[in-house]
């Protein structure tokens, strides 16, 4: 991988010896590596035996937590929030654990749209709620640095599976909780 960010490097005209870019490629290789590090995670793994039995039967929902992706289409960053809800059905799981489900997923090349999805599913495979709701909302700098430059865009993406998506009034005090 360094070799191709030195290379890279060389490409746009600039000399991988200048001083400050001595140990860029070694520097970037890390950094895309740590970026890209879901590939190597497993949700099994990331769950950790942190899924316990529990007589809860409302609503839990975590909001606004960060997310950072690579954009598939241009490797430019995608930078924003993710708000999951589910209805235990027997089961909840450590708070903590559904931020680690959204990072694994985040820290892969993606298109906003399928990183929501995947969430969503990740979440009905673990536990098997009554139903799971995924809302990730997105500023993309391929939108901001390139192309019609348009800062103020915030793409949204929601996937709502079982009682979410079945019951208007399920998916209605999800959206009510994370506005």
């Amino acid at each position: 991988m360094e070799k191709i960010f030195t290379d890279l490097i060389e490409q746009i005209g600039e000399d991988p010896e200048r001083e400050g870019l001595v140990k860029t490629p070694q520097r970037a290789a890390k950094a895309f590596r740590f970026l890209t590090q879901g590939y190597e995670q497993d949700i099994y793994e990331i769950t950790n035996d942190a899924i316990f039995t529990s007589d809860a039967n409302d609503m839990v929902v975590v909001k606004n937590i960060e997310l950072y992706s690579l954009c598939e289409h241009h490797l430019l960053p995608f930078i924003g929030t993710c708000h999951v809800g589910y209805l235990p059905n027997g089961k909840v799981i450590g708070l903590s654990k559904i931020a680690r489900i959204v990072d694994m997923f985040a820290r892969r090349l993606q298109i906003q749209e399928n990183l929501t999805r995947q969430i969503a599913n990740a979440m009905m495979e673990i536990l098997q709620p009554l139903g799971v709701g995924v809302v990730v909302e997105s500023k993309h700098l391929c939108m901001m640095m390139r192309g019609v430059e348009k800062q103020n865009s915030l793409m949204k993406t929601s996937c709502m599976l079982g009682n979410f998506r079945n019951q208007p009034q399920t998916r209605s005090e999800f959206l009510h909780l994370i506005s």
